[in-house]
């Protein structure tokens, strides 16, 4: 349990950060790919009798690099690039099945690579998850401030001479590390939630990119240390503990925003009566 709270830690804070960006640029769909694709990942690793997080980082970090140099061209640029996130998804979707048709050993519990589990982390593994998290938050501290605002606004951000291309393409890498070290914990299917609810919470919140980021850092640490401790005394995955605490809390914001907007509504009215 020490290893899964430390290991749950450093994915959560690398998950959020990168989440962030990944919420503020509008590609989520991307990060839904890049998180179906640790599933072949972490299977094919396994036929091959290799490590399964091998398998997720191998995976997501190529699916992502064949996201982001594949051509695009013309008004249609954001639709051609949604369909073509889309076939490479299908497609390796039904690789990663195809691998657990083809393994005629125990897969280890294809639940596990697909809901998460945090039984059986080693120091090895938090030591890696830990380098692999320092390694890609540093570089998204590098190229933060170019890359918020070409995120905020790309057609200003290339008429300064900001690299917006390239800074698409060193994005999509670090998501698709972010990705695979985050379906370790959460598994492959549900590590899309810790990558998008945090951060989506702290946004509709607040606007401040100040206060959002660490915002959607401390509630996706919270809601992972808590899905660990639900998961320990049930015999559920973490992963479904983990989404349902995070989903929760972004439901309730936007309960409370809407609350808040309609008590607004009836202050001004109320205001424009008596005056």
């Amino acid at each position: 349990m020490v290893n899964a709270f430390r290991a749950g830690a450093v994915v959560a804070v690398m998950a959020a950060a990168i989440g962030w960006f990944m919420v503020l640029r509008r590609q989520t769909f991307a990060g839904h790919t890049l998180s179906v694709v640790g599933f072949p990942g972490a299977s094919g690793a396994t036929l091959l009798g290799v490590s399964a997080g091998l398998g997720y980082f191998a995976f997501c970090i190529g699916a992502a690099l064949v996201i982001a140099v594949l051509p695009r061209s013309g008004q249609h640029r954001l639709s051609e690039e949604t369909a073509l996130t889309g076939a490479l998804q299908a497609f390796l979707l039904a690789c990663g099945y195809l691998f657990v048709a083809l393994y005629k050993g125990f897969l280890n519990g294809v639940n596990a690579l697909l809901f998460g589990s945090f039984l059986g982390i080693t120091h090895g593994q938090v030591t890696l998850l830990l380098v692999v998290a320092v390694v890609a938050l540093g570089g998204l501290a590098v190229i933060g401030r170019p890359l918020l605002f070409a995120s905020i606004d790309p057609q200003v951000a290339a008429a300064r001479r900001i690299p917006v291309r390239v800074l698409s393409v060193l994005f999509l890498v670090l998501l698709g590390a972010a990705t695979a070290e985050a379906a370790q914990i959460t598994g492959a299917l549900l590590v899309f939630a810790l990558l998008v609810l945090p951060a989506a919470t702290a946004q509709a919140i607040t606007a401040r990119p100040a206060a959002s980021l660490p915002l959607a850092v401390a509630i996706a640490l919270i809601t992972t240390w808590l899905g660990l401790l639900a998961a320990y005394y049930s015999p559920y995955p973490v992963g479904f503990y983990v989404s349902t605490f995070a989903f929760g809390t972004y439901c309730l914001v936007r309960l409370g925003r809407h609350l808040a907007g309609v008590r607004d509504r009836r202050t001004g009215g109320l205001l424009e009566v008596t005056g």
